[in-house]
């Protein structure tokens, strides 16, 4: 228990606090029930010294203490917030000459890897002919443009028909067809142009065929629900799921998989960092770089199926 030694604080303070959180705050068991406990991590390692007296050193060497032991980035966070509150609090009690908790920070969350799926996983994901009707045709379309384009999932459900400036409505996204192209607005209100696969090109071509079966009122946007509405974001990650469940693919597979696998794919196939960035829309190559990592699997996968010297 990192040290926190008895099950209840023997420091008056912390009871003080304690019964704050509790009577003025009203914060839930479960929720004290963390605060005690991180207090009590506060109050062993004061080792019988008053809290009041511990510096800024001190409880940035237990923070550095308790990241050595292998508490995790969000656990150290929570703990720093926590004793943080405490000594506002304790502030109003008794004289501090700082809070010593300020400008302490959490080690930064480590950066997990992106799922991507293996390329003959990813085509038979987004590979859906022989149905000629709306809703399967609408979804072919939507999941081979993610996989083609890499567009994030809201990219997509913004694109309209067409380039369209009228009646006060601007599109942020189409696709060009003839330039095998499809123009997004993405975070920032950053513009790009991606290309587009001649798959995806056909899909789309299929799906505008069925479209006019559900086009009621709003004209303008590409993709749309049975009931002739904008695709939303949600229904796109529920459909995609339940496709992948349908054939057999047992990973939890949501719009971002297919953005990560178009990534890693472009970039095993290419190496070019830089062009990948572009594609994705990355205001900074660091954003980009993560995807090196999964490249270097792959390589390293392929040197210990094939280098003499990696053969056991």
């Amino acid at each position: 228990m990192n040290g926190t030694g008895s099950v209840t604080p023997q420091d008056t303070h912390i009871v003080q606090y304690l019964e704050v959180l509790k009577n003025q705050r009203n914060l839930s068991p479960h929720t004290i029930s963390n605060y005690q406990f991180d207090l009590l991590d506060l109050e062993s390692f004061a080792n019988g010294k008053e809290l009041s007296s511990l510096t800024y050193f001190d409880l940035r060497r237990l923070t550095s203490q308790r990241h050595a032991q292998g508490l995790n980035a969000r656990s150290i966070a929570r703990k720093l917030s926590c004793w943080r509150g405490f000594y506002r609090w304790l502030a109003d009690q008794t004289p501090l000459a700082a809070n010593p908790v300020d400008g302490i920070k959490a080690p930064k969350k480590e950066k997990s890897l992106p799922k991507a799926l293996g390329a003959d996983d990813a085509v038979r994901l987004v590979s859906q002919k022989g149905i000629n009707e709306p809703t399967p045709c609408v979804n072919r379309a939507m999941f081979e443009l993610l996989y083609s384009s890499g567009l994030r999932v809201s990219e997509l459900v913004g694109l309209d028909v067409a380039d369209i400036k009228e009646n006060g409505h601007t599109s942020l996204g189409w696709v060009d067809m003839s330039q095998a192209e499809v123009h997004v607005t993405g975070k920032g209100n950053k513009q790009r142009i991606v290309p587009v696969g001649k798959p995806a090109l056909a899909a789309i071509r299929e799906w505008l065929l069925l479209r006019p079966m559900l086009l009621k009122n709003d004209a303008h946007p590409l993709f749309l629900t049975e009931r002739g509405t904008r695709m939303s974001v949600r229904l796109v990650q529920l459909r995609l799921k339940a496709h992948a469940q349908l054939i057999g693919i047992p990973a939890d597979v949501h719009p971002h998989v297919l953005r990560h696998s178009f990534a890693s794919h472009v970039l095993q196939s290419s190496g070019d960092l830089r062009a990948v960035q572009e594609m994705l829309g990355h205001s900074s190559i660091a954003a980009t770089q993560v995807y090196t990592s999964l490249d270097f699997q792959h390589l390293a996968k392929v040197y210990d199926a094939s280098h003499p010297r990696a053969k056991k």
